[in-house]
Parts: structure tokens; C-alpha cells; sequence
């Protein structure tokens, strides 16, 4: 579960962020990013990745870290993985719905954004060891 879990929150990370490289009107300075490395012609599908796939991947990473919950059970670390891909959602929702300030969705969906990075390589590098779920279970202990 763990692997999957994994797997499933770095794809919906790099899925998020590609998205936005498509979206120049709501996103410039991604787009521009997405631009100069030769993503430009993702330009064409704005709508497709502004309504359906940035959301659709957002929603991957934040289920794939609530599940992951399960296999470690720390929720300080749930909570601030879960936080960017949240924020990502209620960014793209501000821009697609008009609920939000446009310049309000446009930080929060950068700054989702940037957190769903930070984390995922945090994740990355620092992966949680599974806590028991009882008292009296024994940690593992380290080899050497």
C-alpha cells in the first residue's frame, strides 16, 4: 500500500505541475516556466488541464497521502502533505468558479503548488517508518 501510496502522490504532483505550465492566462509565471523548458504547446489544451486534469491530479495526490495515513499514522505529517494538494483544489476552484479574488486564487493555487513540491521531495527523502498501533508493539530497530 505504502509503494502505491507513493507512487500515486509523486504522479499527482507532476501531473499538477505540468498542468499549470499549460495554463498561461491563469498562470503566467508557471506557463512561462513550462514555456522556456519546451512545454508551449500545452497551450493549446488550457481548458482541458485548467478544468479537469489539475484538479483530477491534485485530487490523486491528496487521496494517495490520506491513504498513506494508514500505513504510517503520524497525522502532522498527513496534514502538511495533504495541505499543498488542498490548496491546489481550492485555487483552481477560485479561478474556474469566481468565488475568490482572482489574484486570492491565483497565491493560493502557487502557493499549493509549491507546497505539494517541498513535501513530495521531503517525502522523498525523508519517507515515514510505520508508528505501531498499539503501546505495547516494539519499534524496529535499526540494522547496522
Amino acid at each position: 500500500m505504502s509503494v502505491m501510496s507513493r507512487i500515486a502522490e509523486k504522479t499527482g504532483v507532476i501531473g499538477a505541475v505540468v498542468g499549470s505550465f499549460s495554463c498561461a492566462a491563469c498562470f503566467p509565471a508557471a506557463a512561462s516556466l513550462g514555456a522556456a523548458i519546451g512545454l508551449g504547446f500545452l497551450s493549446q489544451w488550457e481548458g482541458l488541464f485548467m478544468h479537469w486534469l489539475i484538479p483530477l491530479f491534485a485530487a490523486l495526490a491528496l487521496l494517495a497521502n490520506l491513504l498513506g495515513w494508514f500505513s504510517h499514522r503520524r497525522w502532522q505529517r498527513t496534514f502538511l502533505l495533504c495541505l499543498g494538494p488542498s490548496l491546489v483544489l481550492l485555487g483552481v476552484l477560485g479561478m474556474t468558479q469566481h468565488f475568490l479574488v482572482r489574484d486570492w486564487s491565483r497565491g493560493i493555487f502557487y502557493a499549493g503548488l509549491v507546497l505539494m513540491v517541498v513535501f513530495s521531495l521531503w517525502d522523498l527523502f525523508r519517507p515515514a517508518s510505520p508508528r505501531c498501533a498499539t503501546a505495547a508493539c516494539q519499534e524496529p530497530k535499526p540494522s547496522h
